[in-house]
Formats: structure tokens, C-alpha cells, sequence
């Protein structure tokens, strides 16, 4: 369970795991917390993200708050003047500068959160979420429940091979996976059946 420190500093909090284990949901408790305590927050996401919404961020569990979209993490530096706490929601699509755009806003006194998923559909790390895991003081993993076994889940199954590490898609084309069910989904997957 994540403790806020007693200080004011500025600090790097990243929630990571699979799909459809609550990173998003919270990303958002975090953030509608902060605005109890009257901070000024501000949640960007990346702007290709529009699966639920343009312009806000949305969970699975259809809570949401209203989101910046960017293109590139740099642009997130023109709106946070007055801001203590800033989220930042789908890490993993954002570009290699998102690491130092937070590592800036940290230094700078901020509290920034942070939600992606740590591995992508071949079970390797995703984009930049790697590095932000390694310079976050806090680091917190979610899991989701396995479709196949109902065991815990950290793993984002995706039900075909073809396209890029990049597709942006809900339960008909993912679900989560244990390791064991997601071990034989991949092997399945590799003598041509679907499973």
C-alpha cells in the first residue's frame, strides 16, 4: 500500500502491471485525493490514446477525470505552471523523453503519478515504462484476474500475432493472463491455433 510522505518534495510514483488490472483506477484515486486535499492537479495522456475518450482519461470500470492529450512528453512542461500534482495515464505509448520530462517536474517539487503497463503482449517491457520504474521512488504493481484460471494475472494476452507492439484494444482483441495459461496461449499461438 503507497504512504504519501509527510513533506512537500517533489517525488515519482508509477503504477504498472497488465491490462485490465486497475492502473488507470489508480491513477484516478491517487489524483481525485490530491484534489480533496485542494491541490491543483492535472492528468495528460498521450493523444493517440482514444479508446473511451478523446480527451479524458477513462478506466475500465468507466471512472474518469479530465486529461490534457499530447503528442510529445515535452509539451507537458506548458501546462503544469501552479500544478502540484500531475498524472500521467498509458506511459508506455508516450516517447523516449517522458523519463526526463518527470524527472524535471520532480525536481521542480511536483508529485507526479504515473500509470502504463510494464510489459507489452510478448511479455517484454514497453517502452519507456522500464526507466520509470527504475527512478520512481514509489513503485507499485497491479494485477488483474486470469481469464482462463482465475489465478492472479500480470500478463497482457493478445489473441493474434500480426500487427505492431502498439494496438490499441479492449477484451476482444486482450485479457489477462497468468503465467502458466499465458505460457500456453503463446505455444498455441505458435502452431497456428487460437486459444
Amino acid at each position: 500500500m503507497f504512504i504519501e510522505p509527510k513533506n512537500s518534495k517533489g517525488w515519482i510514483e508509477v503504477v504498472c502491471g497488465s491490462m485490465f488490472s486497475g492502473k488507470t483506477e489508480e491513477l484516478i484515486r491517487r489524483v481525485k485525493r490530491a484534489k480533496i486535499a485542494n491541490l491543483n492537479v492535472r492528468i495528460f495522456k498521450p493523444k493517440m490514446e482514444t479508446r473511451y475518450d478523446k480527451v479524458k482519461v477513462v478506466s475500465h470500470d468507466d471512472n474518469y477525470l479530465d486529461s490534457f492529450p499530447v503528442d510529445h512528453a515535452e509539451e507537458m512542461l506548458q501546462w503544469v505552471d501552479g500544478i502540484d500534482v500531475i498524472g500521467v495515464d498509458e506511459a508506455q505509448f508516450f516517447d523516449q523523453g517522458l523519463p526526463a520530462v518527470v524527472d524535471k517536474l520532480a525536481n521542480r517539487g511536483k508529485r507526479v503519478i504515473i500509470a502504463g503497463l510494464d510489459m507489452d503482449y510478448l511479455a517484454q517491457p514497453f517502452g519507456v515504462m522500464p526507466h520509470l520504474m527504475a527512478m520512481a521512488e514509489y513503485v507499485t504493481k497491479v494485477h488483474a484476474i486470469c481469464m482462463q484460471c482465475g489465478d492472479v494475472a500480470q500478463y497482457s494476452y493478445r489473441f493474434t500475432k500480426s500487427g505492431g507492439q502498439v494496438q490499441l484494444g479492449e477484451r476482444d482483441q486482450y485479457e489477462p493472463r497468468c503465467r502458466s495459461c499465458f505460457t500456453k496461449g503463446m505455444a498455441s499461438q505458435q502452431a497456428g491455433k487460437r486459444r
